[in-house]
């Protein structure tokens, strides 16, 4: 696969140190290619759009219908796992210099966001994706992406879920069927090829 370096964003997804840390064991391996994915995408003049979960003080954000997200506001101490340090975007991931930083209070990307937004102002056509859960935001984003009539790309091994099933199930038979799956060493080789 060829990528046009000027119309291709890469959004990082809920990697952020707490999640990193509940959902991805060992998390060595995964932060060493997904680091790699993001500094080969910097080098190559690729947007960097780093997309994390929060919520202001209280969570006015959420609402009693929202079973996800509402299981979050009646526990303080899950409301704790989106704050300071744990909140924040791993720090083997960035943010650097002009990465895009995005907070979202739902599952997608999109929802509630200025995503589109800043996709439609750097004329993005093709979204190279890759974050936690595999069934979270990375099924959402691109469902929502596949609806805009985005180009989609899935870097599979930079995805993780709780359920490894799951996990396999999507980037085997649905995320096909709406984009293109690579792993990511084989994004390396493309970008590699291009330059």
């Amino acid at each position: 696969m060829r990528f046009d370096a000027a119309r291709t964003a890469v959004l990082a997804m809920d990697c952020q140190a707490g999640i990193v840390a509940v959902y991805v064991k060992p998390a060595e391996e995964f932060l060493e290619r997904a680091s790699a994915v993001l500094v080969a995408a910097r080098k190559a003049g690729m947007p960097v759009i780093h997309i994390q979960v929060g919520f202001r003080p209280g969570l006015p954000e959420v609402g009693s219908r929202n079973k996800l997200f509402a299981a979050i506001k009646a526990s303080p101490q899950h409301q704790q796992f989106f704050q300071g340090p744990s909140g924040a975007i791993h720090p083997a991931l960035g943010p650097e210099g002009n990465d895009i930083v995005i907070t979202k209070h739902r599952v997608s990307a999109f929802k509630g966001t200025d995503l589109e937004m800043i996709l439609r102002a750097k004329e993005i056509e093709t979204m190279v994706l890759f974050g936690i859960a595999t069934s979270g935001v990375v099924l959402s984003t691109l469902l929502d992406s596949c609806d805009a009539d985005y180009n989609i790309v899935v870097i599979a091994d930079c995805c993780a879920d709780q359920d490894p099933e799951l996990h396999r199930v999507l980037v085997e038979k649905l995320f096909p069927r709406r984009g293109e799956v690579m792993t990511a060493a084989d994004f390396l080789l493309a970008l590699n090829a291009a330059s």
